[in-house]
C-alpha cells in the first residue's frame, strides 16, 4: 500500500545546453525551498555529456553523477555503488528544445492557480509532474531510481496507489491510450500479470492490436520508470564498460566516441521476456536512420550485448493506471493550444482555468474557451475561443480571434498588432541578451503549420501553402535558403578569431638586414599527405583535434615552389607572381604605391592578394596607420620591396602549393626586413595569413612543405590553436625505397577546393554523425600510417593510403571525378595504395606501387586504356633537407644559386630566436 510522500535523497535534472545549467539549478532550489522536493535533497543539474546521447545515455550519466555525490557525502574517495541501497533518486530529463516555450517543455506555464501551494507562484509542467510523482506514483516505493521525462503532460486520478510489497526489478508506468494515438508513440506488450513481453514504437496497427486490454485501450509508454536499488547498481556498473562508458562524461573525457542510447528501446527492451538475444543485439533502435555507418552499427551491437549480459533476467513489469491521461508535447501548435484552454487539461486534480495570475480590465471580453496566464490586459482586449495568452502586457483596443497563441508580447507589440487579423496564428516575443546588448525578437507562424513538411509538398506558412507567400512577396525558395549565408558569415568570423589565437606561437628574432638590392631567396618542396587530412582544418582541428602524416617531396627532381624578396630604393611594393607549369605559366606584375592598393588583400581571387596579405602579416605595412605607404616604407626601411614568387605546379594540384608558397613568402620577407623566424613560427604565421586572406584552410600544407622529410603534425582539441610536429624515424634505406615506389600522376582535372571546404564545414557544424565519426577515424588512421612508416611496411602503408582515400570521400562526397575513378580502377592491380592529393576533386594522384621504378610500365598501361593516354606521370623524392633559404646577388634569376652568400638550411632559422612574440596582431 502507499506510504508517505517520497523524501528524495538526490534530484538530478539533465539538460542539453551548458548555458542553461545555472538557471535550471536555481529553479530546482526554489522548488526545494517551497517543500516540493522533500527536506534537504542533493540538487544536481547535469549537462548531457554530448549532444543526442539519448534518454538511456543521459540516465546513465546522471546516475553516475548522483552516485559520485552520495559517495563523497558518505566519505568515500571513489564511487561506491552501495550508497544506492538507501537512496531515493529522481532523474528528470529535460529533452529537446520546445518551439512554444523558450524555457523548454518542463517549464511550460500552465493556466492554473494552486490554492494548496505554500506560496503563490506560477505553475509549470515540472510542478505538475513533481506533484504527480510525489503525491501519487512514487509514494511508498522502496529505495531506488525514478526516471521521469518532462516532455509530457501527465495527470492521474485521485487515489492512485501502488502495491510495493515484495517488489524487485524495474517497473514502468503505463497510461491508457487509443490504438490510433499509439501509432505515433510507444506501447508495452504485457502478459496478464503485467510482465513486459515487448516494447513497440510507431508500429503498424495490427501489431498494436496485440496490446489491447479489456477496456479497449493499449498501455502507452509514458516516460516514467522505476529501478530498484539492486538494478540501479547494475546500471551504475556499466559506466566503466566500453562502449557504454561513452554515455558518460568520464568515458568521453577518456576519448571514447559518443554513443546514443535509448532508455526504453535499449535499456528496458533487453528486460522484455518476449525479446530474444539475437533480435535484440542485431535490432535497430527507433529514431536511428537505416543509413547508419558500419562503425556506429557495430558499436551499437556491442553496447546491446553488454546490456543483455548485465540486465537480462531483471523482471520488468508495468502498472497500468485506468483513468490516467498522457499527452506527449509535440511540435504542433494546435496540440499545444488545445492543452492550455479550459477543459484541455488538469493538474493537481484541478481543471485549467480561464484567468490565472493575471489582471484583466474587461473580463467580459474573454470567451469562456480561452485562457490568460501571467498577463496584464488593459482596455478593450477581446480574446476568442481556443486562444491562449501567456506572459503578455497588452493594451486595447485589440481583437484576438480564435485559435491563437500569444506569448512574451508587450504594450508596444500590441499596438503594432491592432491592424492585423489575429486568427489561428502563433506570435511569440523572445528576450535576447548578448552580454550588455538586449533586444527582443519576434516569431510568427500559423497554428496549422507543420515545420517538418517540405515547402514543395504540403508545407504551409501562416496556414497557407508556401506558394501563396512566394506569389505575394516575389520570394523564391532558393532566396530564402541563401539567408543561411548570414550564419555562415558569422561562423567564419568565429573561426578567424579562434585561429588568430595561434599568433602567440609566432616568435621573431633580430637578424642582419641584407643590403639594398640583395635577394633573399626561399625554395620549398611540395607536400604529399598520406593520412589525416581534413582533421587539420579549422574548426575541426581545435574542436576535435587533428593529426596528419605528410612528406616533403621534390617533383621531377626539383623544389617547385619559391619566393625571393629584396629591398629597393623606391618607396613602393613591386609584386611579380608566376604560376602554373604543366598547363602553361601565367605571370602577374603589380606595383603598389598607396595603401588603397593593398585593400583587396582579403579577397583571395584578387591579383596578388596572397603577396599583399604577406606584407600586412609581416607588419612591413600597417593598413590602419595614418601614414601613407611611402612614408611607412621610407621611415622603417629606407625604401620599398620587390617580391617575386613562382610555382611550377598546376593550379589545384593538391600538393599544398598556396600554403607552402605563403610560408616561402613570409620567410623571404622576414629575411629581407631584418628578422628571423623558426619553422614553428612560420607554420603558425601561415595560419594567420590565410585568415587575413579569408581562404581559411588548415595547417598540414605548410607542415608538409616547410618541415623536411616524413613527419606527423598534431593539434589538440583546444584553444589557443598550436601545431606540434614529430619527425618520423624510418628504417635505414626506407627513404630510398619510398623514392622508388612513390609516383605522381597528373589527372588534368582542377578541383574546386573552396566548394569542398564549405560543404565539409557545413556538415561538421551540423554535427552529422558520419562526419564526426570520420574525423575520429582520420586521426586514428594517421597514427596507424605513422607506425607503418616506422616499421618500413609498404603494404601496410598502402592500406592506410587506401583507407585515407575512402575517408576523404566520406568527408567530401563528390571529390572523386568519374575520370579519376576510372584511372584508379585501371591502376589498382599495380599499386599498394593510391589517393588524390589534398582535398581531392582533381590535381595529382599519389601512387604507392608494388614494384619499384615502374613509371614506364604504368605509362604503357595508361596509354593502352581508352581515354587515359594523355595522362602524365612524375617522379618524386622525399626531401630530407627541407626548404632552403639563401642570399643571392642583385640580378640573380629566380632559379639556381648565385652570389657569394651561402645557402641557409631551414634548421638554421631557429638561431637567435626571440623568446617573446614578434608583435603580430
Amino acid at each position: 500500500m502507499a506510504g508517505d510522500p517520497v523524501d528524495w535523497t538526490v534530484v538530478v535534472l539533465t539538460c542539453q545546453h551548458k548555458d542553461s545549467v545555472l538557471a535550471f539549478q536555481k529553479e530546482l532550489e526554489i522548488r526545494r525551498d517551497r517543500g516540493s522536493l522533500g527536506r534537504q535533497p542533493i540538487l544536481l543539474t547535469v549537462e548531457d555529456p554530448k549532444a543526442q546521447v539519448g534518454s538511456g545515455g543521459a540516465t546513465l550519466n546522471a546516475l553516475l553523477v548522483a552516485a559520485e555525490h552520495l559517495s563523497a557525502r558518505a566519505g568515500c574517495t571513489v564511487v561506491t555503488s552501495e550508497v544506492l541501497q538507501t537512496a531515493w533518486i529522481l532523474i528528470l530529463h529535460m529533452g529537446q528544445d520546445f518551439l512554444f516555450d523558450d524555457c523548454s517543455r518542463a517549464f511550460a506555464c500552465l493556466p492554473l492557480e494552486d490554492p494548496t501551494a505554500p506560496v503563490e507562484a506560477l505553475v509549470c509542467n515540472l510542478d505538475n509532474l513533481l506533484g504527480t510523482s510525489m503525491r501519487q506514483v512514487c509514494q511508498g516505493s522502496p529505495p531506488g531510481v525514478w526516471v521521469c521525462s518532462t516532455d509530457m503532460f501527465l495527470s492521474l486520478p485521485a487515489g492512485t496507489e501502488m502495491d510495493w510489497q515484495g517488489f524487485q526489478g524495474a517497473r514502468a508506468i503505463a497510461i491508457p491510450g487509443s490504438v490510433s494515438y499509439a501509432r505515433r508513440h510507444g506501447v508495452y506488450l504485457t502478459d496478464t500479470q503485467g510482465v513486459v513481453q515487448d516494447i513497440l514504437y510507431q508500429s503498424p496497427e495490427e501489431q498494436i492490436q496485440r496490446c489491447l486490454r479489456p477496456d479497449g485501450k493499449v498501455p502507452l509508454v509514458c516516460g516514467l520508470v522505476f529501478f530498484s536499488s539492486d538494478v540501479a547498481e547494475r546500471l551504475l556498473a556499466l559506466h566503466v564498460i566500453p562502449p557504454l562508458n561513452a554515455c558518460t562524461y568520464m568515458g568521453l573525457d577518456s576519448g571514447a566516441p559518443a554513443l546514443q542510447l535509448s532508455l526504453f528501446f535499449d535499456v528496458l527492451l533487453c528486460m522484455a521476456q518476449g525479446v530474444g538475444k539475437e533480435a535484440f543485439v542485431n535490432g535497430q533502435s527507433p529514431r536511428v536512420g537505416h543509413g547508419e555507418a558500419q562503425e556506429v552499427a557495430a558499436t551499437r551491437r556491442s553496447a546491446r550485448s553488454v546490456l543483455w549480459k548485465a540486465l537480462r533476467g531483471v523482471p520488468l513489469t508495468t502498472v497500468y493506471i485506468p483513468g490516467g491521461c498522457y499527452d506527449y508535447m509535440t511540435a504542433s501548435a494546435s496540440d499545444h493550444i488545445g492543452r492550455l484552454v479550459p477543459g484541455g487539461g488538469s493538474a493537481h486534480g484541478q481543471s485549467f482555468c480561464k484567468v490565472a495570475h493575471s489582471r484583466v480590465a474587461e473580463p467580459q471580453l474573454l470567451d469562456a474557451g480561452c485562457s490568460v496566464t501571467n498577463s496584464l490586459l488593459e482596455g478593450a482586449v477581446t480574446v476568442g475561443p481556443g486562444s491562449v495568452i501567456q506572459h503578455c502586457s497588452l493594451k486595447g483596443p485589440l481583437q484576438i480571434r480564435s485559435g491563437c497563441l500569444l506569448t512574451g508580447l508587450d504594450v508596444a507589440s500590441s499596438v503594432a498588432l491592432r491592424s492585423c487579423p489575429l486568427q489561428d496564428v502563433v506570435v511569440q516575443g523572445h528576450a535576447i541578451r548578448l552580454k550588455d546588448f538586449r533586444c527582443k525578437a519576434f516569431t510568427l507562424s500559423g497554428r496549422h503549420d507543420d515545420w517538418q513538411a517540405p515547402a514543395e509538398g504540403n508545407g504551409t506558412f501562416l496556414n497557407e501553402p508556401w506558394a501563396a507567400l512566394f506569389l505575394r512577396t516575389g520570394k523564391r525558395p532558393e532566396l530564402l535558403v541563401r539567408a543561411a549565408r548570414h550564419y555562415e558569415g558569422a561562423e567564419q568570423i568565429l573561426i578567424r578569431q579562434a585561429v588568430m589565437s595561434s599568433c602567440q606561437f609566432i616568435r621573431l628574432g633580430p637578424a642582419e638586414m641584407p643590403p639594398v638590392g640583395c635577394w633573399v631567396k626561399v625554395e620549398c618542396p611540395a607536400r604529399i599527405d598520406l593520412s589525416g587530412g581534413w582533421s587539420d582544418t579549422p574548426p575541426i582541428t581545435y574542436e576535435h583535434g587533428g593529426a596528419v602524416v605528410d612528406l616533403a617531396v621534390l617533383v621531377d627532381g626539383r623544389r617547385p615552389i619559391g619566393a625571393q624578396a629584396r629591398r629597393i630604393a623606391e618607396p613602393e611594393l613591386r609584386l611579380v607572381s608566376a604560376s602554373g607549369g604543366l598547363e602553361g605559366e601565367v605571370v602577374v606584375e603589380l606595383v603598389c604605391q598607396e595603401l588603397e592598393d593593398l585593400a583587396d588583400s582579403c579577397q583571395p581571387h584578387a591579383p596578388g592578394a596572397l603577396l599583399k596579405a604577406a606584407f600586412i602579416c609581416t607588419q612591413i605595412v600597417d593598413l590602419a596607420s595614418q601614414k601613407t605607404l611611402q612614408e611607412q616604407l621610407k621611415e622603417r626601411f629606407g625604401g620599398g620591396f620587390e617580391l617575386h614568387t613562382w610555382s611550377h605546379l598546376p593550379h589545384g594540384s593538391g600538393l599544398g602549393t598556396s600554403s607552402i608558397l605563403a610560408g616561402a613568402v613570409m620567410a623571404a620577407l622576414y629575411g629581407a626586413s631584418g628578422r628571423s623566424a623558426s619553422v614553428e613560427s612560420l607554420i603558425h604565421a601561415v595560419l594567420h595569413l590565410e585568415q587575413v586572406l579569408t581562404t581559411g584552410g588548415g595547417w598540414q600544407d605548410q607542415v608538409g612543405g616547410l618541415v623536411p622529410g616524413l613527419k606527423i603534425g598534431r593539434s589538440d582539441a583546444r584553444l589557443p590553436l598550436k601545431v606540434d610536429v614529430e619527425p618520423i624515424a624510418v628504417p635505414e634505406g626506407f627513404v630510398q625505397t619510398l623514392n622508388q615506389h612513390l609516383l605522381l600522376l597528373y589527372t588534368g582535372k582542377t578541383r574546386l577546393a573552396r566548394n569542398l571546404l564549405q560543404d565539409v564545414l557545413r556538415n561538421w557544424y551540423a554535427r552529422l554523425p558520419a562526419v564526426v565519426q570520420n574525423a575520429s577515424a582520420l586521426v586514428g588512421n594517421a597514427e596507424a600510417c605513422a607506425q607503418a612508416l616506422r616499421e618500413g611496411d609498404l603494404a601496410l602503408l598502402g592500406s592506410c593510403l587506401n583507407r585515407y582515400w575512402l575517408q576523404k570521400k566520406k568527408m567530401a562526397p563528390g571529390c572523386e571525378p568519374l575520370a579519376v575513378r576510372h584511372v584508379m580502377e585501371v591502376l589498382k592491380p599495380y599499386v599498394y595504395g593510391q589517393s588524390l592529393a589534398g582535398a581531392g576533386g582533381g590535381g595529382f594522384l599519389c601512387l604507392l606501387t608494388k614494384a619499384p621504378g615502374k613509371q614506364d610500365d604504368l605509362r604503357r598501361i595508361l596509354a593502352e586504356a581508352e581515354g587515359l593516354e594523355n595522362l602524365s606521370i612524375h617522379t618524386i623524392e622525399v626531401d630530407t633537407a627541407g626548404f632552403q633559404m639563401q642570399l643571392v646577388g642583385e640580378d640573380s634569376p629566380q632559379e639556381g644559386p648565385a652570389g657569394a652568400w651561402p645557402s641557409v638550411p631551414s634548421t638554421a632559422l631557429n638561431q637567435r630566436e626571440d623568446p617573446h612574440p614578434g608583435g603580430l596582431r
